[in-house]
């Protein structure tokens, strides 16, 4: 009898695959994904995939039966072990591997875990996924003798992201593992840096003892901002639990964004790629559009996700893109993925060579008003159908609306956002007013959208 397996119906996602360890995933589910991935790559001409896990609990246990599934398929996986997902990225391009695949529960809580897949260099998402549970589902599994080895690619990973660091002085910055997986490179690469370097929570802990690791939320910066502070740093760099997402403090402990990063980035990039397109996704500040107009380059809005934007730029051959929530993504001198070391050694050598400091270069964009992202807890099957119903709402009121990733509403104020999260069971909302009454107003109008759909925002909104 052909054995079958079916995933809960909120595992595979839009473009990852994530769950609660023990509730919807499980390790069963972990080798039902490497037998219908091994499948696909076998069925495609590969014969070589690379896989790697973060430092959460549980990633030990998924990985094992992750392998187990692709070695039964033929496959021939090289296991890089423990690191930050980019390094999974760099190891496939370095090794030439036919695929990767990465265990990684990204910034999520301690009890979630997940998939992150590439096929060749682009990464799999959307219906590549979906067909993931048709193949399991069917049971419809290559069937060969494959083998699996331990691979040692961390010398290989630092020495390339070094590589372009190109600073002119010695800047001293504090950098924020999280407890996350980036620790151990982290070390390793500040030890071989120019400067003085002040590591915070470098030691990989799934249980995340100290904060959180997600630099989007700003409690998460707190011991940061207090490091930055007690030895006078230039600057501060904290990473997500994964190391794809970067955040970033100035001198001063003002929480510099995601969007407000890439508008840094432009600056440099686009003196060597002039009127190139800088892609940002729907969070970002219109000020971001602006800046990349104004530095001569092409402003495109895109939607959310690091399987999305990464498929936008290889279609455009666009040289810089990045979302609001950290993940920044350079084809400029590196390979296009989401790297959160290399975008802190890309941001500590900008800054080194500048007469400028990162809160100067920060202070070109216009003032706005603005909100972070805003989480409003929602049931997973809940939050599209909420969605739909403001874009419903707003069709009918005659609003001016971009649903290129949700609903971005635009007004004499300003714009805000209302999007589901494709990672939490959480809707995502983001305000930005020239000034602080206009902030008010926009909020307002948001608050009103999401009670006419059942939802309440928190006291402090």
């Amino acid at each position: 009898m052909t054995e079958t397996h079916k995933f809960h119906g909120t595992v595979l996602r839009e473009y990852d695959i994530r769950g609660i360890v023990g509730k919807t995933l499980t390790a069963a589910d972990a080798r039902a994904i490497g037998r219908s991935f091994g499948t696909v790559v076998v069925r495609g001409g590969g014969d070589r995939v690379c896989v790697g896990y973060d430092g959460r609990l549980s990633s030990v246990e998924l990985e094992a039966a992750l392998v187990e599934g692709l070695v039964s398929t033929g496959l021939h996986v090289e296991r890089i072990g423990l690191g930050p997902t980019p390094m999974l990225y760099f190891a496939v391009r370095d090794r030439g591997a036919s695929a990767g695949v990465m265990i990684t529960g990204s910034h999520n809580p301690p009890d979630y875990n997940g998939f992150k897949m590439m096929m060749g260099k682009a990464p799999v998402y959307g219906q590549a996924i979906l067909e993931l549970g048709e193949i399991a589902a069917k049971g419809d599994y290559a069937v060969g003798e494959g083998r699996a080895e331990k691979i040692d690619i961390r010398d290989a990973y630092v020495e390339r992201l070094l590589k372009d660091y190109d600073g002119a002085r010695d800047l001293t910055v504090a950098w924020d593992a999280g407890n996350g997986a980036a620790g151990e490179i982290l070390k390793r690469l500040t030890a071989r840096l120019p400067g003085k370097h002040i590591l915070l929570f470098e030691d990989i802990d799934g249980n995340f003892p100290n904060h959180h690791p997600d630099p989007t939320m700003p409690e998460n910066l707190v011991d940061l901002q207090q490091a930055v502070a007690e030895h006078k740093c230039d600057l501060g760099i904290a990473f997500d639990g994964d190391g794809d997402r970067i955040g970033a403090v100035d001198a001063g402990g003002r929480i510099v964004w995601g969007d407000q990063l890439v508008a840094i980035y432009a600056s440099e990039v686009l003196k060597t790629h002039p009127g190139g397109t800088i892609i940002a996704d729907v969070k970002a500040s219109q000020t971001l559009f602006d800046e990349i107009e104004r530095l001569g380059g092409k402003p495109l809005m895109w939607k959310t996700g690091h399987s999305l934007l990464k498929a936008k730029m290889a279609e455009t051959g666009s040289p810089l893109a990045g979302e609001m929530s950290g993940h920044i993504f350079f084809a400029d001198k590196w390979y296009g993925f989401d790297d959160a070391l290399y975008c802190g050694i890309r941001l500590v050598a900008l800054v080194a060579k500048s007469d400028k400091t990162l809160a100067e270069l920060r202070d070109v964009l216009p003032q706005v008003f603005n909100t972070p992202e805003v989480r409003f807890q929602t049931d997973e099957e809940r939050k599209f159908a909420v969605v739909k119903e403001v874009k419903a709402r707003l069709a009918a009121s005659g609003a001016t609306v971009n649903d290129i990733d949700g609903v971005r509403v635009n007004t004499e104020d300003g714009w805000w956002l209302l999007r589901a999260s494709n990672t939490q069971d959480v809707l995502v909302a983001r305000c930005e007013a020239f000034s602080p009454e206009g902030l008010e107003r926009l909020k307002a109008l948001l608050v009103e959208q999401l009670g006419a759909s059942g939802i309440s925002a928190p006291a402090d909104f």
